[in-house]
């Protein structure tokens, strides 16, 4: 701490200096809000992606099963 204090340290003063730190604290709490549901809509995408790739593959062996039986009956 400076030597020279042109101002008395009370709780006024301490309330002053930690305004800027909880405005920061705010915008990095609405920042993280606003990150986590990004994330969670690209999880619940992705989730969205596997079930239909999940679709696609039971789709495709089922095909594939009619095709095997088709060939089998010639």
């Amino acid at each position: 701490m400076s030597e020279d204090q042109s101002e008395p340290i009370d709780l006024a003063y301490i309330g002053r200096a930690l305004q800027p730190l909880t405005s920061d604290m705010a915008a990095l709490r609405d920042e993280m809000r606003v990150q986590t549901a990004m994330i969670l809509r690209q999880d619940g995408t992705l989730n969205a992606v596997l079930e239909q790739l999940r679709a696609m593959v039971a789709q495709h062996q089922r095909t594939a099963e009619r095709v095997r039986q088709l060939e089998e009956g010639r």
